[in-house]
């Protein structure tokens, strides 16, 4: 196949990685083209650093060095990354996918421009199965998830609800809803409960439970979903990465996703 060239939008935890793994040749036929970020200065000091030499560019020109962006931003300049490789008819690896739910341009976008967008598995378990479950029918899917009070701080809907939960000693459950108005609410927080409703049933039909929880030190996702075909019951515990809101398996489900891309073999759907 082809070599295919990877632009990695944004250098915090899971974009450093990734950009240190293409960069050491870890991904056989994937090379790394391009970085953008906020501070570009910065960025080129820490490529310089690791001694990894790649053009920082601004997001708008990614599609004259790439043929895929992997998003690794903030939700807020979704667009801005995606708008132009979309519109070029390249790929984008979208792991703020809670941003995709108001943004239903963005699929249409690709569909009239032969783009692609790609949400990879993430944080979640299961992922491959409700994908399975929902070419038949499923009648719901629920989702509980609890995390390290620190985790959620300084989201949306806390901050608009006047909810705190420092000091907390005992479980606070801080939201229960939609996986839409989880997105809204906990931008940086619950991307897992986005995916699952775009596997899924979509986002207003896949509920969710929010717990601060001062009894945990790992990111705890607990899923039901009830389908004609199976019924599954699913757990899983992230261990936090340097940023607390993110996992550390979300980056290695990034890299397993880019390896797909070019294996010779695929396991999964």
């Amino acid at each position: 196949m082809p070599s295919t060239r990877v632009g990695i939008a944004g250098l915090g935890a899971i974009g450093r990685t990734l950009a240190q793994r293409l960069a050491r040749g870890d991904l056989p036929g994937l090379d790394l083209a391009c970085v953008a970020a906020r501070d570009a200065a910065k960025a080129e000091a820490w490529l310089a650093a690791e001694g990894i030499t790649c053009p920082v560019v601004p997001l708008a020109t990614f599609p004259d060095h790439a043929d895929l962006a992997v998003e690794c931003a903030p939700a807020a300049i979704l667009e801005e990354i995606c708008r132009p490789m979309l519109e070029a008819g390249r790929r984008v690896m979208v792991l703020s996918c809670g941003a995709l739910l108001p943004r239903p341009d963005l699929v249409d976008l690709a569909r009239q421009h032969g783009g692609q967008i790609i949400v990879p598995t993430g944080a979640l378990i299961g992922l491959d199965a409700v994908t399975a479950a929902a070419e038949g029918i499923i009648h719901s899917v629920r989702m509980t998830t609890r995390k390290p009070p620190t985790g959620l701080m300084g989201a949306p809907h806390l901050e608009r609800h006047g909810i705190s939960v420092e000091g907390l000693t005992e479980p606070k459950l801080v939201f229960s809803g939609t996986a839409r108005e989880a997105a809204a609410g906990f931008p940086a927080n619950v991307n897992v409960a986005a995916a699952l409703s775009l596997a899924g049933i979509g986002p207003d039909r896949t509920s969710i439970d929010i717990w601060a929880d001062p009894g945990v030190t790992r990111n705890c996702h607990e899923i039901e979903v009830d389908a004609d075909s199976a019924r599954l019951s699913m757990r899983i515990e992230n261990i936090p990465s340097e940023n607390p809101k993110t996992g550390r398996i979300t980056a290695l489900s990034v890299l397993a996703a880019l390896r797909k891309l070019q294996a010779p073999m695929r396991v999964g759907t």
